[in-house]
């Protein structure tokens, strides 16, 4: 390796560890040179990186700004309140908990503040696009609360608000939740509110998945209508890896008790910091035109896919994400996606509503755009990653073909600069 070839912003990790480097350097070539379609995923812009890798990673800092534990908070404490304002004029909250260090853990301290053990716990089913913590059986949110699931519908896919409000009406959940991991449409957050009131229970909206597209205008916003929200900092936000929960003034005390001392120790402050220069990013007119894009992109992909005869779930998109049933196919959702990793196009296997696969093994593909658009690629670009999905389903078993595809695919990508990565 010459002098040329380190990475300057990683060359005390060569000289220390060249191992951990190697790996590192791997990952990057791999982010560049490949087609990334998983829809929690996407780029950060350096300055994200750097505000995430700074010497603030060297701080302890329990409590929150003006009650700490420790001393030596003057930083930290205007740090912190700095990217609490911006959290609150970015998503219109009254309040703002920029501490959680992932959503599941935000979750669970939302219902531990507002919730009793034992409570009742309504959210979307996790085969019909739900999140582990919307009261799924494997999570911790079924075993310390009563956990019930609403479901799409067996024909359109889609939420059907009419049964949601007969099942909250039953049940009596003290919370209901709206948020999803693989629904490809709009969430009516106004309806949700409704049924909640009608029912007695709080409101949870659950955005990290649309969290950037709700930013930009590109999705409804649910502020005026949820009791709390909550959101991951990365995907569409475009943050590093993190959490916030976001709430009306009169759960403030609830929430913030429940993330310190009730779940957390001290906070990732270099996360905090990385969190903030996201959200300043995404106060600008070039993210609203980005979160536009997203979509308008999801759109063109899903376009060209149901032309070369794939089979989307509810027919298509309103957002970022596309979820595909191959029964039609003949190829199943794990072997698709290993071919299309080896093609040079990353996705991941997903069940799809009412799937008669094992979750390990699905029938379905769930892909996502804002990597891509992030790379500045439009929809001339999607139609032509359709193509290439096409090809590579059609040819699971060619590796040559598989071959083939991947080079076409890391010298098209190669002229869309990836941010924040120096290869």
């Amino acid at each position: 390796m010459t002098t040329t070839d380190v990475d300057p912003y990683l060359a005390e990790t060569l000289r220390t560890d060249p191992e951990i480097y190697r790996i590192i350097k791997d990952e990057e070539r791999y982010q560049v040179d490949s087609i990334r379609l998983i829809p929690s995923e996407n780029y950060t812009s350096r300055a994200v990186m750097e505000a995430t890798g700074s010497v603030l990673a060297n701080k302890y800092s329990e409590g929150y700004p003006g009650k700490r534990y420790y001393e030596g908070q003057r930083n930290i404490d205007l740090l912190e309140t700095l990217v609490q304002d911006r959290a609150k004029s970015l998503f219109h909250a009254e309040h703002a908990n920029v501490q959680p260090y992932s959503g599941s853990p935000a979750n669970l301290a939302v219902y531990v503040a507002l919730l009793n053990p034992g409570d009742t716990i309504m959210g979307l089913s996790l085969p019909h696009g739900g999140h582990l913590t919307h009261g799924w059986g494997a999570s911790a949110t079924s075993k310390f609360w009563n956990a019930i699931r609403y479901e799409v519908d067996a024909k359109t896919h889609l939420i059907d608000y009419d049964r949601v409000r007969a099942m909250a009406l039953a049940e009596r959940p003290r919370i209901i939740v709206a948020g999803a991991t693989a629904y490809p449409r709009q969430f009516d957050f106004a309806r949700f509110a409704d049924i909640a009131k009608e029912a007695g229970a709080y409101f949870l909206a659950d955005i990290s998945h649309i969290a950037g597209l709700i930013v930009a205008g590109a999705h409804p916003d649910p502020a005026p209508y949820a009791d709390v929200v909550m959101t991951t900092t990365h995907k569409t936000l475009r943050g590093p890896r993190g959490a916030m929960i976001l709430c009306k003034a009169e759960h403030a005390e609830a929430i913030d008790k429940a993330v310190f001392p009730g779940l957390q120790g001290g906070p990732h402050e270099n996360t905090i910091a990385g969190i903030g220069v996201a959200l300043k990013e995404a106060a600008t007119a070039d993210f609203r035109a980005y979160g536009h894009q997203i979509v308008a992109n999801a759109r063109a992909l899903a376009g060209e896919l149901l032309e070369r005869g794939f089979d989307l779930i509810t027919g298509g998109t309103d957002n970022h994400l596309i979820l595909v049933d191959l029964t039609g196919k003949k190829v199943i959702g794990k072997k698709a996606a290993r071919a299309l990793d080896r093609a040079g196009i990353v996705a991941n296997y997903n069940t799809i509503p009412f799937d008669p696969r094992k979750p390990f093994s699905p029938s379905g593909l769930r892909l996502g755009t804002p990597s891509v658009t992030s790379r500045g690629m439009k929809e001339d670009a999607m139609r032509e990653i359709g193509r290439w999905m096409d090809d590579a389903v059609s040819n699971v078993n060619d590796e040559a073909a598989l071959d083939r595809i991947a080079l076409e695919v890391r010298d098209f990508c190669r002229t869309y600069p990836a941010p924040g990565l120096a290869v």
